[in-house]
């Protein structure tokens, strides 16, 4: 393969001991991709590479790509993630992607986990209980959101107000009230993953908004479409870009 100079030193600080089959049977697609990836990108973006790993992980959840995480998961440790962390991307795609859709992804984490010598299960991340965990959720929602979750609340049809108490309890409660990630990453991880899975635009307006008051500026999330553009394609990658103009005025 031809690559940059800069993608050579890119690829091989996080991925220094693989070598793709696809690098034998399809040689110059990996070499258009691999200088995309490692060279033009990382030229575009401002993302940190600890962020760049957690969103690389959620976009491959997403995406269902469980040949990549594997490969992933290895490279977020080689460059220093820790077990918590990847354990946490995990269980913050469940809400958002499902669970039958994220649980092969927890199988193979753990298989990657046993064979570096990480035990499992890593020490517990949860802040709250069975009886304060819709009460916190319902905080964080009007933390990030605001006035529009009480909207929801009041405007919502009786018969469905159930998803509602599941949005304080289960996504936000359960979730968003762990430890082992801050709230800039949370949030940055849920809109990678919205903006991943398309079709989502309403959800992505208002996870683009939780993004600013939790502190990650429009720059930030230009900078996490353009490390997730390779994985996802410029189609929704353009409609989450055209959000982010629309919302980050």
């Amino acid at each position: 393969m031809q690559l940059t100079d800069k993608a050579k030193e890119n690829r091989e600080k996080i991925l220094p001991y693989y070598n793709s089959e696809l690098s034998k049977t399809d040689p110059e697609f990996i070499e258009i991709f691999n200088n995309f990836l490692f060279d033009e990108v990382q030229s575009n973006t401002l993302l940190p590479e600890r962020s760049q790993m957690l969103i690389t992980l959620a976009t491959l959840i997403a995406n269902q790509s469980l040949k990549q995480y594997e490969i992933a998961v290895e490279a977020a440790i080689n460059i220093g993630l820790k077990a918590v962390e990847i354990k946490e991307v995990l269980y913050q795609t469940a809400p958002y992607v499902g669970f039958a859709k994220m649980y092969d992804f927890l199988d193979v984490t753990n298989q990657i986990f046993d064979e570096k010598g990480i035990d499992v299960p890593i020490p517990g991340q949860s802040t709250t209980t069975r009886k304060d965990r819709i009460e916190r959720g319902y905080e964080i929602q009007l933390n990030y959101f605001g006035k529009i979750i009480e909207e929801m609340n009041e405007n919502t049809p009786k018969d469905q107000k159930h998803f509602n108490e599941f949005l304080k309890g289960y996504c936000f409660g359960d979730f968003y009230t762990r430890t082992g990630l801050d709230d800039q990453d949370r949030e940055l991880i849920t809109f990678s993953i919205i903006a991943s899975l398309g079709g989502c635009e309403n959800q992505l307006r208002g996870h683009t908004a939780g993004n600013l008051t939790v502190g990650n500026d429009k720059q930030t999330l230009i900078d996490a479409v353009t490390v997730l553009l390779p994985f996802i394609g410029f189609p929704r990658s353009l409609n989450a870009l055209a959000i982010i103009n629309e919302i980050c005025q």
